[in-house]
């Protein structure tokens, strides 16, 4: 998801909520609509073991799909906006060039394959007799996912997972990067530990300049399941306005990990 983008979003976002306050209406995302629900779970499918890549239809089988979650929407085909691609993705120093494209949904390295995903939290609906600023919070305090699953020949797959931690290293005091033409500049990258189910993982906060000098947080999630990565890019509307931090969700990165086998 491009910064530009997301802070649109969530204006847009702001512009609904105001107008939910006054007709009690409110609205979704653009990935909503690119998913009709119908997506079925495959328990059958399973990631290769490691040196044996997937190629991309059996990918599709074991991408995340509507069936797969309680809340949200899953896309099965990510609006053109965030379907970003390797090229359009650039960093002022190349050792920061795995987290820049993580971010933006990219795959790591030199995949055989790769699927995208999209997920889009439910957006909250105030009770009646909210505050109007606490339903504004409320209406923008939503999740947005990008997945990209990647399959990888011999090591590949560990590799792209090693080469995205140093880069987390070497790039902890921030980096500047432009994406899609747009310039965005990380002031920090942290890591923690990552969600269990993978073989190995690693998760990443990254802290954004965003505008009117917000510091906004932006998640990366990567786990490696044999010979298949799966990377989660996740921003919280509420958290781009106002810096706060926010969870990535959990049942869904769990929903997901789950079906690599």
């Amino acid at each position: 998801m491009r910064m530009s983008s997301v802070r649109r979003t969530a204006l847009a976002a702001s512009a609904a909520a105001l107008a939910l306050l006054v007709t009690a209406c409110g609205g979704s995302g653009d990935e909503d609509k690119a998913d009709d629900g119908k997506g079925k779970a495959d328990p059958t499918a399973s990631a290769a073991p490691e040196g044996k890549a997937l190629t991309a239809s059996e990918l599709e089988k074991v991408a995340l799909a509507q069936a797969d979650v309680k809340a949200g929407k899953v896309a099965t085909k990510p609006a053109a906006t965030d379907d970003i691609a390797e090229d359009q993705v650039k960093t002022g120093d190349a050792a920061c060039l795995p987290l820049a494209q993580a971010q933006a949904g990219v795959a790591q390295g030199e995949p055989a394959a790769t699927v995208k995903r999209s997920w889009t939290g439910d957006p909250v609906k105030p009770s009646e007799g909210t505050k109007p600023e606490d339903a504004l919070l409320a209406a923008l305090d939503v999740d947005k996912m990008l997945i990209n699953l990647a399959s990888y020949e011999g090591d590949g797959a560990a590799q792209a997972l090693k080469g995205l931690t140093t880069a987390a290293e070497k790039c902890a005091g921030g980096y500047t990067a432009t994406v899609v033409g747009e310039e965005m500049k990380v002031v920090k990258v942290a890591t923690s530990a990552a969600p269990e189910g993978g073989d190995e993982g690693t998760a990443v906060t990254l802290t954004v300049a965003a505008d009117e000098d917000v510091k906004a947080p932006n998640k990366i999630v990567v786990v490696r399941k044999g010979a298949t990565l799966v990377s989660f890019s996740a921003v919280n509307l509420g958290a781009m306005a106002t810096g706060e931090d926010f969870d990535v969700p959990a049942d869904v990165v769990a929903a997901q990990v789950g079906k690599l086998g």
